[in-house]
C-alpha cells in the first residue's frame, strides 16, 4: 500500500497553488486563507491562539500576519492582561476578501468531491476527520512532551 501522506502531500500542495493562483487577484497568497478565516471569524483572536488553531509554528504564524498587516488585511494590538501577546483584528479589506476566500474553497472542494456519491463523500470526510484528529493528536503529544524536556 502506498504511503497515505504521499497522498495528503500532493493532495495540500496542489490545493495550495490553486488557492494562490485564485486568491492573487485580491493580495494574498495559497497559505494565508487559513489565517483570513480565522481571524475574520474570531476577531481578537491571539496570535497564540492562531498558531494553536492552524498547527502553524508561531514564528511562521507572525511571518504571515506581519505580510498580512502590511497590505492591509489585518491589525494587531497588544493584550491588556499580557502585554507580550498580540491580539488579531480583521480590516475591512479582511472582510471584503473573507467571502472570497469561502467561495474559492468551496469551489475547490465543489472539484475535488465532483465524482463522488453523497454517500462516498460522508465516507471519505468521516475518514479523513479521524486522520487529521490522529495527526494532531500526536502533535499534541509530542508537543507536550518537549515542552516536559525543557
Amino acid at each position: 500500500m502506498d504511503p497515505l501522506m504521499k497522498y495528503i502531500s500532493r493532495t495540500s500542495r496542489c490545493a495550495a497553488l490553486y488557492r494562490s493562483d485564485v486568491l492573487e487577484a485580491y493580495g494574498l497568497n495559497g497559505y494565508q486563507h487559513s489565517y483570513i478565516l480565522n481571524i475574520c471569524q474570531h476577531p481578537g483572536i491571539s496570535q497564540d491562539q492562531l498558531a494553536r488553531i492552524i498547527y502553524v509554528n508561531k514564528s511562521n504564524v507572525t511571518r504571515q500576519l506581519a505580510l498580512l498587516e502590511d497590505n492591509g488585511f489585518i491589525t494587531r494590538t497588544p493584550c491588556e492582561n499580557d502585554r507580550r501577546q498580540r491580539q488579531v483584528y480583521p480590516t475591512e479589506k479582511a472582510m471584503q476578501v473573507y467571502p472570497k476566500v469561502r467561495e474559492a474553497l468551496y469551489q475547490l472542494n465543489a472539484y475535488l468531491l465532483e465524482d463522488f456519491s453523497e454517500e462516498e463523500k460522508e465516507l471519505l470526510m468521516i475518514m479523513m476527520k479521524k486522520v487529521m484528529h490522529k495527526a494532531a493528536k500526536l502533535v499534541e503529544k509530542n508537543l507536550e512532551g518537549s515542552s516536559e524536556k525543557r
